[in-house]
């Protein structure tokens, strides 16, 4: 099993490159737990897909301290498309970012986010999805995340909402804009249809599981993305569209797991001080150690 992570874009609500913004308590990163669970749930590679001017600061950090310890590569993401305006910087999204992975990935892999903290159980929970489903390329899984473990306090949030059929099989994700009223949650569709309060609905923070199969629609997307996207300099190819395609169109299964972890992330500067009081709160429990890789 392979963990892919989407690593190139930057953090521009919370200020910065909040990739490599340490956590622990030995200047650990957020990816540093997110592979080390990954490797307690039996993966065996990781790829970074990451800007290439960042190449230097990933190796020269995260890479040397996982060296060994899991096979590693690297992917960059560019807009060196033609059709794509020259004065773009901003990566053309996550679907986009998958793509340039192809030729480093052959086998059923996960996708994470490198800035949201996704907590052991939801890895170990894709991890036996993967080893149940066999060798069915047309299977994919999602981890659910409770609502309310995937929100902070210091404002509004974008999440996926789920729906899931009697055999908790996606069929729906609906993106949307999460926020605290009182102890509430409202849930703001960003198709525009009607508002809500939540009710035990739930949400996806990007940890999916695909096979290679899904290289083949991403190739034939991204091509329609280019040719057919009105404003080039904005438009985003993202994964979410890409997989509800999939399913709508009955190519594949998805299968939504449902996990009780904890995400934990750095929406804005001031989640900061929380992501790194629960990371200590978990080392004290003796679910990491105080030094990950010593």
């Amino acid at each position: 099993m392979t963990l892919v992570i989407l690593a190139a874009g930057m953090g521009s609500r919370f200020g910065g490159l909040k990739q490599i913004e340490p956590v622990g308590p030995n200047g650990e990163f957020i990816i540093d737990y997110s592979i080390y669970d990954a490797i307690k749930a039996g993966f065996s590679k990781v790829v970074f897909i990451i800007k290439e001017e960042n190449y230097e600061i990933f190796k020269n950090t995260i890479g040397n301290r996982i060296a060994g310890k899991i096979d590693v590569e690297y992917v960059f993401q560019k807009n060196d498309d033609s059709r794509v305006p020259a004065e773009r910087v901003k990566p053309l999204g996550t679907g986009h970012a998958i793509l340039c992975a192809k030729d480093k990935v052959n086998e059923d892999f996960i996708i994470i986010n490198a800035d949201d903290f996704y907590g052991r159980e939801a890895f170990e929970t894709i991890a036996k999805f993967i080893k149940e489903k066999g060798n069915d390329q047309y299977k994919y899984g999602l981890v659910g995340y409770e609502m309310a473990n995937t929100m902070t306090y210091n404002g509004s949030v974008k999440r996926g909402v789920l729906n899931v059929d009697s055999n908790d099989f996606l069929t729906k994700i609906t993106e949307s804009s999460l926020n605290y009223e009182g102890d509430k949650i409202l849930v703001k569709p960003l198709n525009g249809s009607e508002e809500f309060y939540a009710n035990g609905e739930l949400v996806s923070m990007n940890m999916i599981s695909f096979t290679p199969y899904l290289f083949e629609e991403l190739e034939k997307g991204f091509e329609d993305f280019l040719n057919n996207s009105t404003d080039l300099m904005t438009a985003e190819y993202l994964i979410p569209d890409v997989l509800y395609k999939q399913v709508k169109n009955a190519d594949v299964t998805c299968k939504v797991l449902h996990t009780n972890a904890v995400w934990k992330g750095i929406t804005y500067s001031s989640d900061l001080a929380e992501l790194k009081e629960y990371i200590a709160s978990q080392i004290d429990n003796g679910v990491y150690p105080s030094n990950l890789y010593r």
